[in-house]
């Protein structure tokens, strides 16, 4: 229960830097030891776990206490609670294969230490509902129980504390992804008392708030079970935005207020705050190499589809960018800054450790988890302008490196790849806790674990056993005190009685902004502010501290009031601080330009021209007044376009109205100027989606400077396919998609189709075609329409898989009969590989597709870091069987015309006009009117390796040249 594993089938306060983990400045693996007590694993055999030098992880505890952990909570009695997902992608497996709950539904468990010893003794089952498939979040929150599990926000009511449900609400419904990873997630409340949540892109999200609001949210995303077969972007919400993709929302407790606060995610699991209200998530890639850890700013868009959610990032790559550039859309106008490319992985459950417990050096930790890798990734985030930067180092790992760099062992008993942490949080007590499921692989639509096992594990300075406090909810020092715990959600409820008291609790509260800790400094803030006038006019005093955190802190928490927030951002517009002048410029997205014009220009006057943190953040600003803005940009920055500083540019890219059509063209065509200004010029004429910025670019496209001649060609033949496809007469501007066509192919064709002609004759023609890259694209053509019959077809079984066109072996693996024996994954497992000869067959099968180093195409996902994420057994199965699993963006299709031409590729975008691209890399552009028959294949369009001639021995040395790695 992760977000997917990539088969080859496409499978606050800062007060301090990042204090080192390790004691001894000379460890090659920062200082990482073994924990004293060894973990037994599933297999019996011993595995370990590695930590910093003072601290232990102990197993708390394990099945069958409890069964497969996806996300987890801590009570005010310092018990933890778990969502269990044994039904989990059961539609894969057969009721008789593993342990199942199907009739009753999946489980929500409450465990506890009951005589202090630091291990859990007592079990007990909270639910068990039929509407639970697969729970992917859990809060506990006083009494109610919030979990996780699309389509629905369920809350379980335990009126009389008898830890069982005495009433269940459907809260929120309407979340796409029934039993699919990317779907519903936690809920955690922030610190300013509202709750916060998200989801994945398996949409589409049609879910309305208790005051009748609407999100209509989605992508052209479909797939990954049997479930999900309809999605579609470029829909509007009742704030008339576009939301795509997954997305990071807000709530107030009562059910109103449903508000989008990021969005165009691929998979978050989770989303963190800290008691400053910065947020924090981790995402899953389609590739295996750009997973990321965020800071994720209001309204951030994440980047992972095109805007409107129609386009996948594939179709969207552009010439010369990387593939974590072009996957988070690195260079587009609009998307945040994507944070720490955490590599390849399967990120799950993230948190922000604000405690004491382990010692100041952990104070600030951002936590996260990350199942692929058996790692939970610890940072220190350190302020750099109006953002972040994350430095990575590793908290617990079953890895003895805290390198990325670590060996490969390839044998069937290695089981330090089943460390799979789906979760962690902080106990009352000040401890760690980590959910882990015992599972061999990572997400895939698949289970592999018939037993449904799982552990829990925590985390302790070394020596010591901390034992969870006795909460007393009332008195007012009772509930300051637990205003004070690292548990976010049990807090919370001392928050909500505290704001209860109004006035009289302003003085007691107020003892806290001297606390040494300063995140108690901060959650003091938040709630001063909403203990009526008395606490307000405390914060209003903050707006000039000479600390800018506590001045942040003071707007954020006096925004959250409903204020008349225009006074503050007047008070703070010329503030030198960027990371509140960010937060200002956010939070007058939704004020019209009259009455923010003059704070809009001081905002202007202070962008330094590099942090990209702001820059967002005036363009959110600048929403639906970007000309306005635009205007005053040009009064403030009055230079030609050949001499714009980094600012004008910068902003002009941002905000790229129609109005500047004339200045970018200019600014593009001055060879005075660096290749890199000039195409910045160009991509900001290209999201301007206006008659006026195509035309330009068409007069672009015919410079003198090859660079910008270059770059204007290919914004072209891209663009007539998505934004300006209605703009302009596209009949005179060369497509170079279409092949010539073979006549002697056309005749062998009507040979073939005339049923008059001996069957012998027609065989003979269908051979003939099946040897030649145009004929074996007509006999496809002619399978997908019915009209070749299954005798003839498997005449040429044999011969199609030989045609010299890799497109044609591909797609034709769809089509027809494949003959040869079964390949059986136990047995190559136990083969001697000859890494070397793999690589050899890699370069001549695979690289046409895929790339390892600097070997090989990128029609598929890279593989160089496909040995941090696979095990043997695993990737064997992804060769052999690549229909298995097939990853998001991979997977096939076939269109038909109402002309009766036939398309097949990988789909790039969806709108008005579908793009398929094929394994050889060409793209097909198809007018959505035009199509008569659409369908996703069956199957992967990676061959079975029968296909490619490819024995058992061959397969073993491929998968030991994947799974070698070599230290730098």
């Amino acid at each position: 229960m992760r977000p997917t594993l990539i088969f080859l089938t496409f499978s606050g306060l800062l007060l301090s830097l990042f204090l080192s983990f390790s004691t001894d400045k000379d460890s090659t693996d920062y200082g990482l030891i073994k924990t004293k007590n060894p973990l037994k694993s599933l297999a019996g055999d011993t595995s370990k776990l590695y930590t910093p030098d003072d601290l232990e992880a102990t197993l708390w505890a394990e099945a069958p206490m409890f069964n497969n952990p996806t996300n987890m909570d801590v009570d005010a009695k310092g018990r933890i609670w778990i969502t269990e997902a044994v039904n989990y992608r059961d539609f894969n497996t057969k009721p008789a294969e593993r342990l199942s709950h199907k009739q009753k539904g999946d489980r929500v468990m409450i465990l506890e230490d009951t005589d202090g010893d630091g291990k859990a003794d007592n079990s007990k089952v909270f639910v068990e509902d039929s509407l639970l498939t697969a729970p992917l979040g859990i809060a506990v929150i006083g009494n109610k129980v919030i979990v996780s599990c699309a389509p629905n926000l369920l809350i379980y009511t335990d009126d009389n504390g008898d830890d069982k449900p005495d009433r269940r609400e459907v809260f929120l419904t309407g979340f796409g992804g029934f039993d699919h990873d990317h779907s519903l997630h936690s809920l955690v409340v922030g610190p300013d008392g509202l709750w916060y949540f998200n989801t994945g892109n398996a949409g589409p999200h049609m879910v309305k708030d208790k005051s009748g609001w609407m999100l209509r949210s989605g992508s052209l995303y479909t797939g990954g079970t049997p479930y999900n077969l309809k999605n579609e972007g470029n829909m509007k919400s009742d704030d008339g935005r576009i939301w795509v993709g997954g997305l990071a929302l807000r709530i107030n407790p009562d059910g109103t207020g449903l508000k989008v606060v990021g969005h165009n995610f691929r998979n978050s699991y989770e989303v963190c705050m800290d008691s400053y209200g910065n947020r924090w998530q981790n995402d899953n890639d389609d590739q295996v190499i750009t997973c990321r850890t965020s800071y994720l700013p209001e309204y951030g868009n994440a980047g992972y589809f095109s805007s409107d959610g129609t386009r996948f990032w594939q179709a969207d790559r552009r010439p010369g960018q990387d593939i974590f550039t072009a996957h988070w859309h690195q260079e587009d106008p609009g998307v945040m800054p994507a944070g720490d490319n955490t590599g390849a992985g399967s990120p799950t459950g993230i948190m922000f450790y604000e405690g004491d417990g382990l010692g100041p050096q952990y104070r600030g930790m951002l936590l996260s988890c990350e199942a692929g890798r058996n790692v939970i990734f610890a940072y220190k985030p350190e302020k750099n302008g109006a953002g972040f930067d994350l430095k990575r180092k590793n908290l617990i790992s079953s890895f003895s490196q805290a390198s990325e760099k670590y060996e490969w062992f390839e044998t069937d008993n290695d089981t330090r790849k089943w460390f799979r942490p789906s979760d962690i949080v902080a106990g009352t007590d000040g401890a760690l806790y980590i959910a882990d499921w015992y599972d061999p692989i990572v997400g895939g639509h698949a289970m592999k674990d018939k037993k449904g096992y799982g552990r829990i594990f925590r985390i302790t300075p070394k020596n010591k056993k901390p034992v969870a406090p006795k909460l007393d909810f009332t008195t007012t020092e009772g509930l300051i005190e637990i205003l004070k715990n690292p548990a976010v959600n049990v807090r919370a409820v001392a928050f909500d009685l505290l704001k209860k008291k109004g006035d009289t609790a302003v003085e007691p509260v107020k003892i806290l902004l001297k606390s040494e800790n300063p995140y108690h400094s901060a959650r003091a803030i938040w709630l001063l502010a909403q203990l009526g006038e008395k606490g307000k006019a405390e914060v209003e005093t903050l707006l000039k501290s000479q600390n800018a955190a506590l001045r942040l802190n003071a707007y954020r928490a006096l925004r959250a009031t409903n204020s008349d927030i225009l006074s503050y951002a007047k008070q703070l517009a010329a503030d030198p601080d960027a990371a509140v002048q960010a937060e200002v410029a956010t939070s007058l997205r939704d004020i019209p330009f009259s009455q923010s014009k003059e704070i809009i220009r001081q905002l202007l006057k202070q962008y330094d021209g590099k942090d990209p943190w702001l820059l967002e953040a005036i363009g959110t600003v600048s929403e639906r007044k970007e000309m306005e803005v635009y205007t005053l940009v040009k009064e403030i920055y009055p230079e030609e376009p050949k001499s714009w500083k980094a600012q004008e540019l910068n902003l002009i890219w941002r905000l790229h109205p129609v109005a500047a059509v004339n200045d970018l063209k200019l600014r593009a065509e001055a060879a005075s100027i660096l290749k890199s200004e000039r195409k910045k010029s160009v991509t900001a004429l290209a999201f301007i989606r206006d008659k006026k910025a195509a035309v330009a670019m068409l007069e672009l496209s015919k410079s003198k400077l090859p660079d910008v001649s270059s770059d204007a060609t290919w914004w072209l033949n891209f663009r007539k396919t998505n934004d300006w496809a209605d703009l302009l007469d596209w009949k005179s501007f060369e497509s170079g998609t279409t092949a010539p066509v073979n006549q002697k192919m056309v005749t062998l064709k009507r040979t073939l189709s005339d049923e008059k002609q001996s069957l012998t004759a027609r065989i003979s023609s269908a051979k003939q075609m099946a040897l030649d890259p145009s004929g074996g694209d007509m006999l496809i053509e002619m399978r997908v329409q019915g009209k070749l019959p299954d005798t003839i077809a498997k005449s040429v079984s044999e011969l199609i898989f030989k045609n010299p066109s890799q497109n044609v072996r591909t797609v034709g693996s769809q089509f027809f009969p494949r003959n040869g024996k079964v390949m059986k994954v136990d047995f190559i497992n136990r083969m001697t590989a000859n890494p070397e000869n793999g690589k050899k067959i890699f370069i001549t099968n695979c690289a046409v597709c895929h790339r390892h180093g600097e070997d090989g195409g990128e029609i598929g996902p890279d593989l160089t870091k496909i040995h941090e994420k696979f095990d043997k057994t695993s990737l064997l199965d992804a060769i052999i069987n690549p229909s298995a699993n097939i990853v998001f963006g991979y997977e096939a299709y076939a269109v038909t015309t109402k002309k009766g031409e036939s398309y097949f590729g990988f789909l790039l975008s969806d709108g008005n006009n579908v793009v398929l691209k094929d394994v050889a890399g060409t793209k097909y552009v198809i007018k959505s009117t035009d199509i008569k028959k659409r369908e996703k294949l069956p199957n992967s369009l990676m061959p079975e390796p029968i296909n490619l001639g490819l024995d058992e021995q061959a397969l073993a040395d491929i998968t030991g040249y994947l799974l070698s790695f070599q230290k730098q």
